[in-house]
């Protein structure tokens, strides 16, 4: 079966629904149906000269530039460039409505665009993060990944100061990490066994307590104890040499202490085809690697690249839960 998409554009000001609309214009390996304001689409649809056509959720689509959409109406019209607080609630609504179709299995994955976090808080919406927010609709515990088509890197911390990183790593929230990163690597993308490199937080990995007692203290003794259980896990490694090319060819996934630490490397490796995994949910959720590029919105010179991507690794993922649903490897 094709796995059933849900595509969340996001911040209706932003490059969202401009990408949504050149991606649409693509043919996918999956059914696709955006949850968004029809006008917001039609009008980023004729700044871009692309013409677009519109559907029924469940009408049967064939022809790239028809849209089968669920209409979740903005407040106010969307200027580009500009976030307007009073459609907050349309943006949330939409990642909620998407969210709970995909628990409720009328979709396998979820796909989704660049939301602006200030304007939804000057919305009067409390909002960290869509990472964040469907963690809570779920009711799980999940783990930032990013990846591409190089490296794979999850995150122990996310946005933090870094002077609070330290303490934030405690042997439970590492252990969950590992455990969450080893199930998705399993699940997900079909490693039966797979390999994650663990990075030390301090330089050199503390050089044996020298230069920090985290590794020591922290990090290695929750390695080995989920070691004992099978897990294969490498580490704690100095993060400046972990990933030269030759010692990724052994690691399935890469574990970074902190945000900074692991996705420079990402990023240069590979911005465009680089996607956001939230790893532990119900079902797959990717995300654009970018934020809304307010500057680019309305230009029609947004590059769709990382949108393609996420429809891809997502229709990737889901195929991999329908295949172990079945008992079967995609």
């Amino acid at each position: 079966m094709r796995p059933r998409l849900a595509l969340v554009p996001g911040e209706p000001a932003g490059v969202g629904p401009e990408l949504c609309i050149r991606a649409m214009h693509r043919l996918h390996d999956a059914d696709i149906v955006v949850f968004g304001d029809r006008d917001a689409l039609s009008q980023a649809a004729d700044r871009i000269g692309l013409p677009v056509s519109f559907a029924d959720a469940g009408a049967v689509v064939a022809a790239p530039g028809t849209i089968r959409i669920i209409d979740i109406p903005n407040a106010a019209p969307a200027t580009p460039g500009t976030p307007d607080p009073r459609n907050a609630a349309a943006v949330i609504s939409a990642l909620e409505g998407a969210a709970a179709a995909c628990i409720a299995g009328t979709f396998d994955g979820l796909v989704t665009g660049p939301v602006h976090k200030a304007s939804i808080n000057a919305g009067g919406i409390a909002y960290t993060g869509t990472t964040g927010l469907l963690a809570r609709h779920a009711g799980r515990e999940v783990v930032m990944m990013l990846a591409n088509d190089i490296v794979r890197v999850a995150l122990a911390t996310i946005h933090l100061p870094l002077r609070e990183v330290a303490d934030a790593i405690t042997p439970a929230g590492l252990e969950r990490t590992l455990r969450i990163t080893h199930a998705a690597l399993r699940e997900d993308f079909g490693i039966a066994a797979p390999v994650i490199a663990v990075l030390g937080l301090n330089p050199h990995a503390g050089e044996a307590g020298h230069l920090g007692r985290e590794e020591i203290e922290v990090i290695e003794p929750v390695l080995e104890r989920l070691r004992g259980e099978g897990m294969a896990l490498n580490g704690p490694l100095p993060a400046d040499t972990a990933f030269l090319p030759a010692k990724l060819e052994g690691f399935d996934a890469v574990l970074a202490m902190y945000h900074d630490q692991g996705l420079p490397v990402l990023k240069y490796s590979g911005f465009e085809r680089a996607v956001n995994l939230t790893l532990g949910l119900p079902y797959p959720r990717v995300a654009v690697d970018h934020g809304t590029a307010l500057d680019l919105a309305g230009k029609g010179t947004a590059d769709p690249s990382s949108l393609l991507a996420a429809i891809d690794t997502c229709t990737q993922l889901a195929r991999q839960r329908q295949g172990a649903h079945r008992g079967i490897t995609p």
